[in-house]
């Protein structure tokens, strides 16, 4: 399929396999921006430096959290292409356990083609969305086993 030693997760999995099926570059546009549509609002609040993504030429902001073992993302751009890689990250990785989420290699996005059609920087801007979800993933399994040994020593 694309490489990766990890088998995608089947939300992410169905993405890829539509933008597969899609072989305009035009087109392959227009379902990134569906994800941008599909994105809830983002709250003004959670617009701080800790959810800013680095390295991206537009404005972009990750949160997450943790329930019920998987990991909810909430996200936004002000760049209506950047805001599709965002929902469609967002869409395919929610719900996933932070290991699932740490294990994944960012070499999907080949199988996509949308690496042809995005220029160096919004592909570089992909990355840097996906590798700050990794880490923010990361980051909430590393609390969420630090309050269990909390816990675990009152």
């Amino acid at each position: 399929m694309d490489g990766s030693s990890v088998p995608l997760p089947p939300s992410l999995e169905r993405i890829v396999q539509r933008f597969e099926k899609i072989s305009e570059p035009k087109r392959r546009y227009e379902y990134l921006l569906w994800f941008a549509k599909r994105l809830k609002a983002f709250p003004e609040a959670a617009k701080v430096p800790e959810n800013k993504v680095l390295g991206c030429a537009s404005q972009v902001y990750i949160t997450a959290e943790l329930q019920d073992g998987g990991v909810l993302f909430q996200g936004d751009s002000d760049a209506q292409i950047t805001k599709g890689l965002v929902g469609f990250l967002i869409e395919g990785l929610e719900g996933l356990t932070p290991e699932e989420i740490v294990r994944l290699a960012p070499d999907f996005i080949q199988a996509t083609g949308l690496n042809v059609s995005l220029t160096p920087s919004r592909a570089n801007g992909f990355y840097n969305i996906f590798q700050t979800m990794q880490r923010k993933a990361l980051q909430l399994e590393i609390d969420s086993k630090d309050a269990i040994d909390q816990s675990l020593k009152v």
